[in-house]
C-alpha cells in the first residue's frame, strides 16, 4: 500500500528532488516506493529559517530530500553544538533528532524538529515576557 496525498489547488509538495505544483483542481495521488515525500506546509525554505532550530529542521530536511545526508552532517553538528551551547536545556531535543538521523528515520527526525522549533518558541516567548516585566518594574520604580 503507498502513501496517498490530496493535493489543493496550487499545493506544492517535494517528491525525491522534485518541487511538483498541483494544477488548478483538487488532486489525490497514490505514491508508492522510496523517496522522500514533503508537503508544502512542511517545506522550509532558507528566508525562513531565522532560528537556530528553524535552521536546524532547514538542515534535516536537506539531509531528508538529499540523495547522501552525509553531505548536510557537518553543518548540521555545528548548528547543534551552536544551539546546546546557548540553550543546553534544548539537549534532549537534540539527542531525539540525532538518534533518529543516525537510524536512517529522516522523516522522524524533522517531526522532532518541528518539536524543537516550539520548544525554542516557548524559550523566547519566556524570555521576552520576563524583560517585559523587569521593564514595567523598573519604569514603576522610577514612577514612584
Amino acid at each position: 500500500m503507498g502513501l496517498k496525498v490530496e493535493l489543493k489547488p496550487g499545493e506544492r509538495f517535494i517528491l525525491g528532488e522534485c518541487l511538483v505544483t498541483n494544477g488548478d483542481q483538487r488532486t489525490r495521488l497514490l505514491i508508492e516506493g522510496q523517496a522522500p515525500i514533503l508537503r508544502e506546509k512542511d517545506i522550509m525554505t532558507p528566508e525562513q529559517a531565522d532560528t537556530p532550530a528553524k535552521r536546524i529542521y532547514l538542515c534535516v530536511q536537506l539531509m531528508y530530500t538529499s540523495r547522501d545526508p552525509r553531505l548536510h552532517h557537518d553543518t548540521y553538528f555545528a548548528l547543534m553544538r551552536d544551539l546546546v551551547e546557548a540553550a543546553p536545556s534544548s539537549w534532549s531535543h537534540m539527542q531525539d533528532i540525532s538518534n533518529h538521523i543516525m537510524a536512517g528515520q529522516m522523516y522522524k527526525a524533522l517531526k522532532s524538529a518541528k518539536t524543537l522549533i516550539a520548544y525554542e518558541k516557548e524559550l523566547l516567548d519566556h524570555a521576552t515576557s520576563n524583560t517585559r516585566l523587569r521593564r514595567d518594574r523598573e519604569s514603576d520604580r522610577k514612577s514612584a
